[in-house]
């Protein structure tokens, strides 16, 4: 995950709408549900799929009242201790 294009995102997500997002996580989870998708592909779209999930969960905690850097850094410091543990 890259904490930039988290940022990023979610600025996106704030000047628009997080429907966009959603939307492009479905159609990009369909295309790896593809058979002739090749293994580098993936990860690819793995990480991209990633970076959105995280750009949402960011908005979820701005809209709750958080700023965008309080959010941040609390979704990185989730993400983390889910890998420490």
């Amino acid at each position: 995950m890259k904490l930039p294009l988290i940022k990023h995102i979610s600025n996106f997500v704030s000047e628009n709408d997080e429907d966009f997002i959603i939307e492009t996580l479905e159609v990009l989870e369909h295309i790896t549900e593809y058979s002739g998708i090749k293994d580098d592909e993936i990860d690819v779209l793995g990480e991209l799929i990633s970076n959105l999930y995280g750009a949402l969960e960011v908005q979820k905690e701005i809209k709750a009242g958080r700023s965008q850097k309080e959010a941040l850094n609390a979704f990185m410091k989730r993400v983390q201790g889910s890998i420490d543990n």
